[in-house]
């Protein structure tokens, strides 16, 4: 490009950025924009009002906190009501009682019938159990029936119930 045409070009922005800066500055604000510069801001009383008819609720400092520290002590009231009932469905799960119906084949080893027992939750373990029997020299002993058991029911009387 050629500086004569760049030159042009400088010269033709300067004058329409003029030309728009006065005409900018040149014109009057109208009464409108001028009243609501002017015009005095409401007073405390005044939005209270206006907001509180628009169905805000207007608290001070206080208040508010007086507020949050009684929903506080609602909430740790809540939660201390939840542990106490958390606990006391614990207590009653702990006190569940499993029953169950045991079929004793005939084939069938003590060891077999512990297994079946910690699936009815009578015993936790059926090792326990076969140890016990063939401490007690029962292993023989095992006859075929039904038998009804309940997990209060210890371990001595379990053997004594399938064992008879």
């Amino acid at each position: 490009m050629k500086a004569n045409l760049i030159n042009s070009f400088a010269a033709g922005l300067l004058i329409s950025a003029s030309v728009c800066g006065i005409v900018y500055f040149s014109q009057s604000t109208p009464k409108e924009q001028t009243d609501q510069v002017t015009a005095k801001s409401p007073t405390k009383e005044e939005m209270k009002t206006s907001l509180s008819d628009a169905g805000y609720v207007i608290l001070t400092k206080t208040e508010w906190e007086e507020q949050q520290a009684v929903a506080q002590k609602e909430v740790e009231g809540q939660q201390t009501q939840k542990e106490q009932t958390d606990q006391s469905e614990k207590q009653d799960n702990e006190k569940v009682i499993y029953r169950t119906v045991i079929n004793v084949a005939s084939g069938m080893t003590s060891i077999e019938v512990g297994e079946a027992l910690v699936q009815g939750e009578i015993i936790d373990n059926a090792r326990t159990f076969f140890n016990e029997v063939e401490k007690r020299g029962l292993e023989n002993d095992l006859k075929p029936g039904i038998f009804k058991l309940d997990s209060n029911m210890s371990l001595d009387e379990v053997i004594n119930t399938i064992f008879k």
